[in-house]
């Protein structure tokens, strides 16, 4: 059965319902439907088992979405009951006793090498709808800007909130920080999300690595709610197109390695972000009405089929505070496939002692399925495998 989006939201409609939230509860300030509390369950290896199936397998129900051209995952169901009181002391927990989980359902057969996605999980601030842990065929993000639109399209097109005309609010709470996200709704289609992202800021300016294979590579280190070295592709004679994703994937996984290695990042007020996720190249576009491409290469060597949302607002911190994007003007931000972003500063504020702005970044996303996977410890291949 695959549910369809209902534009009257009502009890009833959800109750059995594998690919919404597992218990529902009134709406929270007129805004929440359902409820993302996951219900306590004994935790296997894999996660949990359902009651009355065979104690060797479990069962993930997931929504597939793409934002831009990027796949997004979303578990809605058969996940373990979480403890913390925040979304990273919830992460890491699943690092230590069901870390398995991420293997399954990001790598093959059930994914790919360039799989995304994330776990549904209880909102912890009073302001959020809803909570997420990102994850990808390394491990676990900081930030995913793409996973925040896609959450915020299918909570509105599955009445996961309340929608309202002509933008639903949705409040999401990430290990960045609290995202809030606006969805254009008339009453019967979603239209464009764009969500203000966590304060943004250039923690490091015109650094330098050594590679092996590329030599000597500079560039800013920008936070746009994760960590990027962002480098001038022209410099280095590349250009963002799908012709040259190996040579940007080669490229980009090289400096990343460098970078982590080379020099120490940390932020400010959440010390548990404390590595370069990715590295940015960027170029001049290929399309008429864009700023500039480019491509984010992150996790191990993954490649971002969209402009990377939380590194479109990472390029726009350190294009503003270079003095090179004026505060009225939008940055038009090309993916590797032509998708593009938009993104623009809202503000100016502080991160410590560090300048920061608050940027705005907007992209739009399409459910594209429905599914449930079974997880079987029987067999040799259940954590999945990587294969490029």
């Amino acid at each position: 059965m695959h549910p369809k989006p209902l534009s009257v939201c009502t009890k009833a409609a959800y109750t059995d319902n594998p690919f919404l939230p597992s218990s529902l509860h009134e709406p929270k300030s007129g805004r929440l439907l359902a409820s993302f509390q996951l219900p306590q369950r004994d935790v296997s290896p894999l996660g949990a088992c359902y009651a009355g199936h065979d104690q060797n397998s479990c069962i993930f129900s997931t929504v597939e979405l793409h934002t831009a051209g990027e796949p997004f995952r979303i578990v809605t169901s058969g996940l373990p009951h979480m403890p913390g009181s925040t979304v990273i002391e919830r992460r890491t927990w699943l690092k230590h006793n069901a870390d398995s989980i991420h293997t399954a359902l990001m790598l093959e057969p059930r994914g790919h090498a360039d799989m995304y996605g994330g776990y549904l999980t209880d909102p912890v601030s009073a302001s959020a709808d809803l909570g997420v842990i990102f994850i990808h065929n390394e491990g676990y993000s900081d930030h995913c800007g793409h996973g925040v639109i896609a959450l915020c399209t299918a909570a509105v097109e599955l009445g996961w909130v309340i929608p309202t005309q002509p933008e639903t609010r949705v409040g999401i709470d990430a290990p960045c920080g609290f995202i809030e996200a606006f969805m254009q709704w008339d009453g019967r289609h979603a239209g464009d999300v764009r969500f203000i992202n966590v304060p943004s800021f250039i923690l490091h300016r015109d650094v330098t690595v050594t590679t092996p294979l590329f030599g000597e590579v500079s560039g800013d280190i920008a936070y746009g709610g994760a960590f990027y070295f962002y480098i001038d592709g022209a410099k280095h004679g590349l250009t963002v197109c799908e012709e040259n994703v190996e040579e940007l994937k080669r490229f980009g996984g090289d400096v990343k390695i460098a970078a982590n290695a080379a020099i120490p990042v940390e932020h400010p007020m959440i010390l548990e972000v404390n590595h370069i996720y990715g590295a940015i190249i960027h170029s001049a576009p290929r399309h008429e009405g864009s700023t500039q491409a480019n491509c984010c290469i992150f996790a191990n060597c993954q490649v971002d089929r969209l402009p990377t949302g939380s590194g479109t607002a990472g390029r726009v911190a350190q294009l503003y505070l270079r003095g090179q994007l004026h505060r009225n003007l939008v940055l038009v931000n090309e993916s590797i496939i032509g998708s593009v972003f938009k993104a623009k500063v809202l503000g100016e504020t502080k991160i410590g002692e560090i300048d920061a702005i608050i940027p705005e970044v907007s992209g739009r996303a399409s459910i594209v399925g429905f599914a449930n996977w079974v997880v079987d410890v029987r067999d040799p291949l259940t954590h999945g495998f990587l294969m490029r």
